[in-house]
């Protein structure tokens, strides 16, 4: 998978793609349309956040680029990529109970905190490219 150069692109069926772990200084992009939202997305190699109508959806910590990012009603999935392991928050309903999985094996059930952020580590040093999918 290669970094985002354009830092945010729409894919096909309402998915999109973002950052780029491999700038070193930070870039950021803001009012993206995209399926009557407006996008923001702010990255470079130690950060990546993207935030849709002011409000939050991904952190990661160091950066990473995202492909095929794709939120439903039922929760979020996408490939990640980075240099070095991740720290990784989604934004999603307040106070519910997800599945998590990566690369299609369930690491188990997390329940998001009271403002709708839930957090996981996601081994990518020397793996490439990683597909995580939350669930509920």
């Amino acid at each position: 998978m290669a970094v985002v150069e354009e830092l945010l692109r729409s894919e096909g069926e309402g998915a999109i793609s973002f950052g780029n772990h491999k700038l070193e200084k930070k870039a950021k992009l803001e009012d993206f349309e995209c399926g009557g939202d407006l996008l923001k997305v702010k990255t470079y190699r130690t950060m990546t956040k993207l935030e849709k109508n002011g409000m939050f959806v991904y952190e990661s910590v160091p950066g990473t680029s995202v492909t095929d990012f794709k939120e439903t009603q039922d929760g979020i999935n996408f490939n990640v990529e980075g240099d070095e392991d991740a720290q990784i928050t989604v934004g999603l309903q307040d106070e519910t109970e997800y599945e998590v999985f990566i690369n299609n094996e369930s690491i188990g059930k997390m329940s998001t905190n009271l403002g709708g952020k839930l957090n996981l580590s996601v081994e990518l040093a020397g793996v490439g490219e990683v597909n995580v999918r939350v669930a509920k």
